[in-house]
């Protein structure tokens, strides 16, 4: 149990009539960046708010650090630094103050005057009020309060939201850092680029259901397999008809396939019909994703 940082237990919202999550069961562990993907609307940010104890669950349980969500929800945020999707700032204050008003309040001095390596990292102008402030750099200075305290876990939802690409990548490296030093991120997007180059397991909710929960070099170690073959005269598409294996498309000298099973058939059936040549295609996390989430995650994705 030490090493569990998140445990939900058939976690349920309903909003009245509406549902936000449903039987929701995760499990994140210590030292690990934990990928929550979905599209708005699906349940992340629902999932998140039980975690922070914004509001309680219709029924089951969310466990951090091994402590009740609603029961030691003041203990359990002492812990965690957060980046919530729709930020609310102090629009009159300017950044430094902002950050030094949160330092004091953390009351952790282990990190004091940490922010303003993160300002610098993020290149944000900490003397100017936050009205001054485009959308870009609003988040920017939710990325400082989120990691200024150096938590011991850290919820983010869709935290490079409204940044260019080189502050996007240096957010993607303090995530990187922060797994570096033992802590733990739940990152919450539906980038699925960053998801993929930070992630070590993600977890797929759709319509508030979690249908999937994958290491992300598994997920890659057992995609499918994607060919074009290129043929010295018409392709014949019927000597590829067999379990597993799909036709996408079809050229005059080419046939471009799906092979989920029966890849040595495959390519020993193009042997036999003058092959040219043949291109291999990677299979994208987002191409994996929308196959969970359009409900065709069968064959290889099992």
């Amino acid at each position: 149990m030490k090493n569990i940082v998140i445990e939900t237990q058939d976690l349920t919202v309903y909003y009245g009539k509406f549902r936000g999550i449903l039987d929701v069961n995760l499990v994140v562990e210590k030292g690990e960046v934990f990928g929550f993907l979905g599209p708005n609307g699906a349940g992340k940010t629902t999932t998140q708010r039980v975690l922070l104890d914004v509001f309680p669950p219709t029924r089951g349980k969310a466990t951090v650090f091994g402590k009740d969500c609603q029961r030691e929800g003041v203990a359990i945020r002492k812990h965690i630094g957060y980046l919530p999707g729709e930020l609310a700032l102090y629009a009159n204050m300017r950044a430094r103050d902002f950050f030094e008003m949160f330092e004091y309040l953390r009351k952790d001095k282990k990190s004091n005057g940490y922010w303003r390596e993160l300002a610098e990292r993020l290149d944000l102008d900490t003397s100017r009020k936050i009205s001054q402030f485009s959308r870009g750099n609003k988040q920017k200075v939710g990325v400082v309060a989120a990691f200024m305290n150096r938590a011991d876990l850290l919820i983010l939802d869709e935290p490079t939201g409204g940044l260019d690409p080189l502050v996007q990548k240096a957010v993607l490296e303090l995530v990187r850092e922060t797994k570096a030093e033992g802590r733990t991120v739940f990152f919450s997007s539906h980038i699925l680029s960053e998801v993929q180059a930070v992630c070590d397991r993600v977890g797929i909710i759709r319509d508030g259901q979690l249908v999937a929960t994958r290491r992300v070099e598994d997920i890659f170690a057992q995609r499918m397999n994607r060919l074009t073959l290129i043929f010295e005269g018409s392709p014949p598409s019927e000597a590829f008809q067999m379990k597993g294996v799909t036709e996408l498309r079809q050229g005059k000298r080419s046939l471009t396939l799906e092979v989920k099973e029966n890849l040595p058939a495959v390519l020993a059936a193009a042997a036999q019909h003058q092959v040219m040549d043949i291109e291999t295609h990677n299979v994208s996390l987002e191409e994996i994703f929308l196959a969970y989430y359009t409900g065709d995650e069968g064959g290889s994705y099992d």
